[in-house]
């Protein structure tokens, strides 16, 4: 799918993180699926590689990591490859695919932008293992996936609407905010710094909160630099609390508004363990 920030504590520099799913690649039997739109990985060489991708109108919408880094623009789509799956249109929950240079409508049941493109490498996956499915049969059945663990899992409490985002990145982030921020919610951002979220949180100094109006709360280990980042946006922030065995149940309470909450890896894991009643009641 891409190689992001959020891998450098796990695997070490990304482009060594490329070359090791190339490394994979090239020792495979069949075939290889593959985001053209990633630069560290359209150049893998396999036995058979199928692409997904997106098109021009769309490459803006979707910045890499690289891009908010440098704060450039996705270059032109000129000499990717092409792609067997391709993300045309989103509108809500209302998705455009050409497949085979056919094109498809399709109904998500699955919120945020990034999903609509996670669904182009779905069914090119899905068409590599099964190369007789019709496309009409996958496109019917995308209305059927919910989303799950914490990637805008919904959670009820209380006649409250709660739904849980994981951001990983500077892209993955700056899509979650792109998708999920509005006047109607309230929201919580948790942000940990242990090995599966990444040691360094620089990389929150490279997305644009600007779109939020105010937040209820930060929390996790990293509420703090969170407060700050914000600040820098001129985004008020109403309370800072570190401990989200805390801090969670004090957002709850805050008002009868639905709630949503952008929560790195571990953070995401505690999170959803205190909202399934397993950790407090």
């Amino acid at each position: 799918l891409n190689v992001q920030r959020d891998q450098l504590d796990r695997f070490g520099e990304i482009d060594h993180t490329a070359e090791l799913l190339n490394q994979v690649a090239q020792k495979t039997q069949k075939t290889v699926v593959v985001n053209r739109e990633d630069t560290r990985l359209n150049q893998i060489t396999a036995k058979q590689v199928l692409y997904f991708g997106l098109a021009d109108n769309l490459r803006k919408t979707f910045p890499s990591d690289d891009n908010l880094l440098q704060n450039t623009q996705p270059a032109p789509n000129t000499k990717l490859p092409n792609a067997k799956v391709i993300l045309n249109h989103i509108h809500q929950q209302s998705a455009t695919y050409e497949i085979d240079h056919k094109t498809y409508h399709a109904k998500l049941q699955l919120k945020g932008i990034y999903n609509a493109y996670n669904v182009a490498g779905a069914l090119t996956l899905v068409l590599a293992i099964l190369p007789k499915t019709k496309p009409d049969e996958l496109i019917e059945q995308l209305s059927n996936i919910e989303s799950a663990f914490g990637r805008g899992e919904t959670f009820q409490i209380d006649g409250q609407s709660i739904e849980l985002l994981l951001v990983k990145n500077p892209a993955a982030f700056q899509l979650s905010l792109n998708s999920f921020v509005d006047r109607d919610h309230d929201y919580l951002i948790a942000i940990n710094d242990q090995i599966a979220d990444g040691r360094d949180i620089s990389w929150l100094w490279n997305v644009d909160f600007s779109k939020l109006n105010s937040v209820n709360a930060v929390s996790g280990s990293r509420a703090y630099d969170m407060a700050l980042r914000l600040k820098y946006d001129e985004v008020p922030v109403k309370t800072i609390d570190p401990d989200l065995a805390t801090a969670i149940p004090k957002f709850l309470k805050s008002s009868k508004r639905p709630k949503r909450i952008f929560a790195t890896y571990t953070a995401m894991l505690a999170i959803r363990k205190l909202l399934t009643g397993r950790s407090i009641s």
